[in-house]
């Protein structure tokens, strides 16, 4: 996991910032040179697609390198993506977790990119032990300053956080990793969040030194290269991009770096699966890693099966967590407007907006309100209510949802908003997120998350998977849809039985494509006037299932 860095006090805890689904790989102080994060855009010939090109880094991440590694053949996402979920909310099984262990220098990271590249999924989590180094005191700065600091001792290491990030991942979460900067050796008060995917790789050169970690390591690499190749590498990397004299290279590495590699890497060599001789260049060794793992995969396939999430509620009395607005003579004029395929487009807009404006000001009684009492203009008592609450946040599932950000907006004053892009993958008709960006600290708030329409419920289910994710209580999120489908109301209140689900209108029926019958259409298209990219998982509707 490369993350950019900065000065931060060492006890700092992670910001809490809003944030777009990124991140990728990281370098160490004492890590492999010879496959830089750089060669994360290389372009290069199929067999060996992951050529590195000349690295310059001193953080554990840098913000202008995105988290992609790019072939001639297709985009692999290195920060991972939240995996889907079945008909309970849960993850289908754990991450496959690849532990990579190998010397300083030894090319774990080239060989990390090669396995990526090889098992052809898109989806991954590279987590480097970089991230992960300890906050230098004043003292131990200074001592660095001069190569007198030991990075290769375990003692660098902050293993409690490694490994509580790693079990997470593990199990499908998404976490925050910490930003090292290896200039100042302190962390950046910005942690990066990464997320969890079908395959977790993690390399470093202590990466088999813990018996924690070891328990979560579902298959272990040594990277074997020789001594004398991995000290070339440190020289090259060392004088030509941190400025060092080979005095100072020969001096760090004879009193730190090679003990380490004898006293503590090494000797874990025994608990290795594989052992990769000559790194990267190793392709016999590479493809019997990912045979492997591609088995391992199969065994743990995830799969979205709509017809079981349809069948899983037939006949079943809607949820109590439901409350569907009143349908007055004023909100049935409305739908029937909106509903006909004939109105044109300023008419849907209009009559939409006018219906939301409603849904939300009836969605806002069910916020917790607390007893407090005011003074009157004319100096009498009022007793009246106020949220009970720190504040409200709107969340809306790009791009239907975003249309319903102005009617919140004009209800709720000094709102902050986030966004969810969900897409579907054309190859397993499964909903991904692509992109995600949540205000700071909405762990404490009530959530209100918007949807223009819910037929199965999928999109919703992930965006609600997203939210706990990132800490929002269960019982805070409210989703909001203008019309729904009993279907996807049963899937989210099965998953999910503390979400409040509100609608104007819960409609019976989901057709063969999971259109909601008799429906509204495409909400996204008749509203901005489009023709949606088939790929949009917009309002669940239109899904490519």
């Amino acid at each position: 996991m490369e993350t950019t860095s900065s000065d931060s006090k060492p006890d700092e805890k992670p910001a809490e910032e809003g944030t777009e689904a990124d991140g990728s790989v990281s370098r160490s102080d004492s890590g492999d040179d010879d496959d830089p994060s750089e060669g994360l855009s290389a372009h290069v010939p199929p067999r060996c697609p992951l050529t590195p090109s000349p690295r310059q880094r001193s953080t554990s991440q840098s913000k202008t390198e995105p988290p992609l590694l790019r072939t001639d053949k297709r985009t692999i996402y290195t920060a991972g993506r939240p995996p889907w979920y079945n008909v309970t909310g849960t993850t289908f099984k754990e991450a496959f977790v690849i532990g990579l262990c190998g010397g300083s220098a030894s090319g774990k990271t080239t060989v990390a990119n090669k396995i990526i590249e090889a098992l052809d999924v898109p989806w991954v989590v590279l987590l480097s032990m970089d991230s992960f180094y300890k906050v230098l005191n004043k003292e131990e700065q200074e001592l660095a300053a001069k190569n007198e600091y030991n990075f290769d001792h375990p003692d660098a290491f902050d293993f409690e956080l490694l490994v509580t990030v790693l079990r997470k991942l593990k199990k499908g979460k998404s976490v925050k990793v910490p930003v090292y900067d290896f200039t100042s050796h302190c962390r950046r008060k910005e942690w990066k969040t990464v997320y969890g995917a079908n395959v977790v790789i993690f390399e470093g050169i202590l990466a088999f030194a813990n018996k924690e970690l070891l328990k979560l390591l579902d298959m272990k690499v040594f990277v074997d290269t020789d001594s004398d190749i991995r000290l070339i590498r440190r020289l090259k990397r060392d004088i030509s991009q941190r400025g060092r004299d080979i005095g100072g290279i020969i001096k760090q590495y004879n009193k730190f770096v090679k003990p380490a590699f004898e006293q503590y890497i090494e000797p874990t060599v025994q608990v290795a699966d594989i052992v990769v001789p000559r790194g990267g260049e190793n392709f016999v060794a590479l493809d019997l890693i990912v045979q492997h793992v591609h088995s391992q995969l199969e065994k743990r396939k995830l799969r979205w099966d709509m017809s079981a999430l349809a069948s899983a509620h037939q006949g079943q009395p809607l949820p109590k967590t439901l409350s569907v607005m009143e349908s007055t003579p004023q909100v049935r004029g409305m739908h029937t407007i909106i509903r006909n395929k004939d109105t044109n487009r300023d008419e849907f807009i209009f009559y939409s907006k006018r219906l939301m404006r409603l849904l939300i000001e009836h969605a806002l009684s069910f916020l917790p309100l607390k007893p407090v009492s005011v003074e009157t203009p004319q100096g009498g008592v009022y007793e009246g209510k106020r949220l009970s609450g720190k504040r409200i946040t709107g969340v809306s599932i790009l791009r239907a949802g975003e249309t319903m950000e102005q009617a919140l907006m004009a209800v709720c004053k000094d709102i902050r908003l986030g966004k969810i892009l969900i897409q579907t993958n054309h190859d397993t008709g499964e909903p991904e997120l692509h992109y995600l960006r949540l205000p700071k600290d909405i762990s404490e708030d009530y959530v209100i998350l918007m949807d223009s329409t819910v037929s199965t419920g999928a999109a919703a289910l992930m965006a609600v998977r997203v939210l706990l994710d990132h800490d929002v209580a269960e019982d805070k999120i409210f989703l909001l849809s203008l019309l729904m489908a009993e279907m996807g109301v049963h899937s989210v209140a099965y998953a999910f039985p503390k979400v409040r689900i509100i609608t104007t209108a819960v409609d019976k029926e989901v057709n063969d494509q999971f259109h909601i019958i008799p429906g509204i259409g495409n909400f996204g298209d008749r509203y901005f006037g489009t023709d949606a990219p088939s790929d949009w998982c917009e309002s669940d509707e239109g899904m490519d299932f």
